[in-house]
């Protein structure tokens, strides 16, 4: 989860923030309905509300919206907004609503469950002909050199004098997605377009895309960068591309297993999928790169996942089989014993003294059980 110091950070992203204003600006009315999805502290429901809206709907599902709600009464604007602390597939509004603002990215649109909640938030919330900010997004790559970002990330190595081999940390690194800002000098290709997101269109929550580049300029290849550029509204633009001003996103840096020496001319093919599987993406990108002064030969194939880069166990991966028998543990029988009592009626505080009374050699206090129970009110009670 993201803490208040990390939304101040975005707050003071100005290129960030006036564009979403101008957007807001453009889209308001005085009698309009605004939905703010992933409200943070607050900043698009009070721009909402100093442009006009009769009627904000703020939600957000992290703790940091009760800063929202000060920030909002604060500034005069209690009486217009009104707040939800659950994430928006969850949330029934009483009317429908002329403007949905978000920015649910990360350094990429594709993050988590960005995607699908736009879509439910357009088809549940939205009225025909409403209005969704950001408008659309395209998604960018290129070839790029990244030395010092590879060297302390991707290339595992213990200090010199020992000798340990780390070859089984590398393997995992190099199939991470890397967050990255690059300078357009550090690009060795032409970038090109392989996904756009219409948000008023949008149904699927994959992407994917085909490029082929032939190398501009001698160097050695990193990985490939990714950057959006998004539309928030008619002429309201910004971009994370290595060529605009550094913004709070970052950019993206898909690693080679191996740096690969380019020269001018030489091919570079790549296939990109993002595919959200149980609300985190997959990503997978296979390269190949073509030696232009040689047809025919291969300078380097890699087939690369971000599966690949989690250490999978044994035992864990038996217990999710569909053979596996599971014998309920200590955990188990705790937790089925406070379901019970939340079926019941039963206030936590009883629950809790009932915990430490059937498991003392877990619970040493009525407190230490209160905690273990609140933390289960929380994400299991209504």
């Amino acid at each position: 989860m993201y803490t208040v110091p990390n939304y101040n950070r975005m707050l003071a992203d100005r290129v960030r923030v006036e564009a979403y204003a101008r957007a807001l600006q453009q889209a308001i009315r005085p009698d309009s309905v605004v939905v703010d999805i992933g409200a943070g502290t607050g900043i698009m429901t009070l721009l909402a509300c100093r442009f006009g809206a009769r009627r904000v709907f703020s939600i957000e599902p992290d703790d940091v919206i009760q800063v929202a709600c000060e920030v909002i009464r604060a500034s005069g604007y209690a009486d217009r907004a009104e707040f939800f602390q659950q994430l928006s597939a969850s949330v029934t509004i009483p009317e429908r609503a002329d403007v949905i603002v978000s920015d649910l990215r990360g350094a990429l649109p594709l993050m988590e469950s960005h995607l699908p909640t736009i879509v439910d938030a357009r088809q549940r919330f939205l009225k025909p002909g409403g209005v969704l900010i950001p408008h659309s997004d395209t998604l960018w790559a290129a070839v790029a050199e990244a030395t010092d970002l590879y060297s302390s990330q991707v290339l595992s190595q213990a200090p010199d004098g020992l000798r340990f081999d780390f070859e089984p940390a590398r393997r995992r690194a190099c199939n991470h997605l890397l967050k990255a800002n690059v300078s357009p000098d550090q690009l060795l290709v032409d970038p090109q377009c392989w996904a756009t997101l219409d948000y008023s269109r949008v149904e699927s929550a994959d992407s994917s895309g085909e490029l082929r580049w032939t190398v501009k300029r001698d160097g050695t290849a990193h990985g490939i960068i990714l950057w959006f550029d998004t539309i928030l509204a008619p002429g309201v633009e910004f971009s994370n591309s290595p060529a605009a001003p550094e913004l709070i996103y970052g950019k993206v840096l898909l690693p080679f297993e191996q740096p690969v020496s380019l020269a001018v001319g030489d091919g570079v093919s790549l296939g990109l999928h993002a595919d959200l599987v149980r609300g985190n993406y997959i990503w997978r990108w296979n390269t190949r790169v073509d030696d232009g002064a040689s047809p025919g030969k291969v300078k380097a194939e890699f087939a690369q996942s971000t599966f690949f880069a989690a250490p999978l166990s044994p035992v864990q991966l038996r217990k999710q089989s569909a053979s596996h028998v599971p014998l309920p543990n200590a955990d188990a029988e705790i937790d089925y014993l406070v379901l019970s009592q939340f079926r019941d009626g039963t206030p936590l505080g009883q629950i809790a003294h009932r915990l430490v009374q059937q498991f003392p050699g877990r619970f040493s206090s009525e407190v230490d059980a209160l905690t273990h129970v609140a933390e289960l009110s929380l994400k299991y009670s209504q």
